[in-house]
């Protein structure tokens, strides 16, 4: 068993927020598996492959190497020893993460890496898959959810602050259809791990998810 805390549940639950929070407090790297997609997208994009290419982009992720760093308070995504942060949030690349992400070679190399990394070091990994496929060994594991109501909200004042109108009942169909997408899609399907912990946060801030998160670790060691 590793140091690693993961934390999986579905859209909209604060996953990526709590777990910087928590990586933070314990001196841990967070790490975005997201960026790492954007990352292999990238190195896609540079091997001049569409996301059509299905066959090409199997055989070109494998000789993608990618990890994340903290440098100066800073996430630094490294790929191939690029440091690629600039990169990786264009429009472009975000569209061939979507499309490659689906790919079966690209998701096992990139649970190859996470598990190299979290292998190193101490880690706090969130997402859909990481206490059933990406780190089953984690010292703890969460299961980090909330009502659709509750993450319809959250995104409706997260939109709505930015200046984007948006109608609430949508946001919630839309999460609601997301959930039933994750948890049904034939890999790595969103489900909660036999040993990881249920946590609902619809009546939790951000403060309090964080420090039952920290406790329950504490209890772990």
């Amino acid at each position: 068993m590793n140091n690693a805390i993961a934390i999986d549940g579905p859209a909209g639950a604060g996953k990526s927020t709590i777990a910087k929070l928590v990586a933070k407090r314990l001196g841990f790297i967070y790490v975005d598996t997201g960026a790492m997609y954007r990352a292999m997208a990238l190195y896609m994009i540079k091997n001049g492959i569409s996301a059509e290419e299905s066959e090409k982009i199997s055989s070109t992720c494998k000789s993608a190497d990618i990890t994340i760093k903290h440098e100066n308070g800073e996430q630094v995504v490294y790929l191939n020893g690029e440091n690629v942060n600039g990169l990786i949030r264009t429009e472009e690349v975000g569209n061939m993460a979507s499309a490659s992400s689906v790919n079966k070679d690209v998701r096992e190399k990139l649970v190859e890496l996470q598990q190299k990394l979290a292998a190193t070091t101490d880690v706090v990994m969130d997402g859909r898959d990481i206490g059933t496929v990406v780190l089953p060994d984690a010292r703890l594991k969460i299961y980090l959810t909330a009502s659709s109501e509750v993450r319809a909200k959250r995104r409706f004042k997260e939109l709505t602050e930015k200046g984007i109108e948006c109608d609430i009942k949508v946001i919630e169909q839309d999460i609601v259809d997301r959930d039933y997408r994750d948890m049904h899609r034939e890999i790595s399907p969103l489900k909660q791990a036999d040993d990881a912990i249920y946590l609902d946060s619809s009546d939790m801030t951000i403060e309090e998810v964080a420090e039952k998160i920290m406790e329950l670790y504490a209890s772990e060691q």
